[in-house]
């Protein structure tokens, strides 16, 4: 039995376990009220047959088939579902981290389609698509009355075939954007040095992850020791923004490279409580017991609340941002031969605290929106070496009042008014790009260290 979070277009992270449709206990067979259910079959056999021959058009069997089975599913909660003989396939290629289509993490709010995020360096990115926007046309076609699975359809198709959508944003008018269809190479792991802090985005729980945050921290080790053979990494930023999810094996295996021991996260089922499963952490710490920030926000779905659940429960980490997502439910894909699967959901997952997160989401220890920095203080604030007769730094004098800094009234303003222009238009496109998240956890680890740094030695 394969267990896994689905990352799939169509679903947010959904905690999937593959098992076989086969024998159903006698326990799942014994209805209080059997001439009932029969009864309903049979409504449903009348129905069915009455379709078929009554309809303006032949309709086709299979269709109204999947159409009733994916009805039945899809009725329950947002995650249950039919998958096609083709759908399925296309979760089974995703899991591996490369796929076709528009690089966006979707699921059905008000029966619209909702962006959860959009996925690094795909059409959806590049073209501005945020957390949290609607997509309520496509083509110029409705989404309202779709299934998620049958929008996501719509949104699929050849490679190099564009596609309007419609967005609906918070706070603008309703505008169109042109995407155009590509195949979807994830790179699960990115990373960079900010000084000695060592930098680490997971944009998906695919099969790559854990084996790419071990890589990105032994890189970055390297890359550090080539500037000073002196220096270490001081602390860890995991960036788990906007990463909709993926695989559970790799959610444990990142959650295990953190925790020297302890419960991971656990699997419960109100109705079949003996199929419970609990995951624990293997001794070693990747990071060497060094701070760790955790930066999510509500694109922070399934596998990635996983990890961040363990790592808070456990104070391994400190999370910034803003609150998760909140997919916590457990689904269960049962295979159907030639005819695709069935998605249903089975149970739900709970941090090692015992917190369930569904529809409540994980809270940061520390909430930081993401946000610009204007400066307050006005450039031309008067200082001491301003002042006439100032004391000089290095003898005592007094300053030459001809030396102060003060502007000449007689320079050229013309000039310094172009210099000023520039700089601030510079300084301007340079706040543009500043992740203050990023920024505010780089904060916190450097003032961690410091505050180690200063700490006086104990007293013997």
């Amino acid at each position: 039995m394969t267990t896994r979070f689905n990352f799939a277009t169509a679903l947010v992270g959904a905690f999937l376990v593959i098992t076989p449709l086969g024998s159903v206990s006698a326990a799942e067979t014994d209805s209080k009220k059997p001439d009932e259910t029969y009864k309903l079959l049979q409504l449903f056999g009348d129905v069915f047959e009455r379709v078929r021959g009554d309809y303006v058009e032949k309709p086709s069997d299979k269709a109204l088939i999947e159409a009733a089975i994916n009805g039945m599913l899809s009725s329950l909660d947002p995650h249950s579902s039919y998958l096609t003989a083709d759908s399925f396939e296309d979760m089974q290629v995703q899991t591996k981290g490369e796929f076709g289509g528009l690089g966006i993490e979707v699921t059905l709010d008000s029966g619209v389609v909702k962006v959860v995020s959009p996925i690094d360096d795909t059409p959806a990115f590049r073209a501005g698509l945020q957390p949290g926007d609607f997509i309520t046309h496509l083509d110029g076609e409705p989404v309202l009355g779709l299934t998620l699975s049958q929008a996501v359809d719509k949104m699929r198709g050849p490679v190099g075939a564009d596609i309007t959508i419609k967005v609906l944003r918070e706070g603008q008018d309703p505008f169109d954007v042109t995407l155009t269809r590509a195949v979807v190479k994830i790179q699960a792991v990115r990373s960079h040095l900010e000084g000695d802090i060592a930098y680490v985005r997971i944009t998906s729980f695919n099969e790559q992850a854990a084996s790419g945050l071990t890589k990105a921290m032994k890189s970055l080790r390297a890359d550090l020791q080539k500037e000073n053979k002196d220096k270490t990494l001081k602390g860890m930023v995991l960036d788990l923004r906007a990463n909709p999810g993926g695989l559970l094996d790799q959610a444990i295996s990142v959650s295990d490279a953190f925790l020297e021991q302890g419960e991971i996260v656990s699997i419960r089922s109100e109705q079949h409580p003996e199929d419970g499963q609990r995951y624990n952490a293997r001794p070693g710490d990747l990071t060497e017991g060094m701070p760790v920030v955790v930066l999510i926000n509500g694109g922070s779905a399934s596998a990635s609340e996983i990890v961040a659940g363990a790592l808070q429960d456990h104070g391994r980490a400190i999370l910034m941002g803003t609150k998760s997502f909140g997919k916590g439910s457990v689904q269960t894909i049962s295979p159907l031969g030639e005819y695709g699967a069935m998605r249903m959901t089975t149970a739900r997952y709970y941090t090692p605290s015992g917190r369930s997160i569904q529809s409540v989401g994980i809270t940061p220890d520390i909430i930081v929106p993401q946000s610009k920095i204007e400066s307050l203080e006005p450039e031309s604030q008067p200082r001491e070496r301003d002042l006439r007769g100032a004391l000089d730094k290095e003898n005592g004098q007094k300053a030459d009042p001809k030396s102060t800094s003060k502007v000449d009234p007689k320079a050229d303003k013309k000039d310094v008014k172009k210099d000023e222009t520039k700089d601030e238009t510079k300084d301007a496109k340079k706040a543009d790009a500043v992740d203050y998240q990023l920024n505010r956890a780089l904060d916190l680890i450097r003032g961690i260290n410091l505050y180690k740094d200063m700490s006086p030695a104990p007293k013997g």
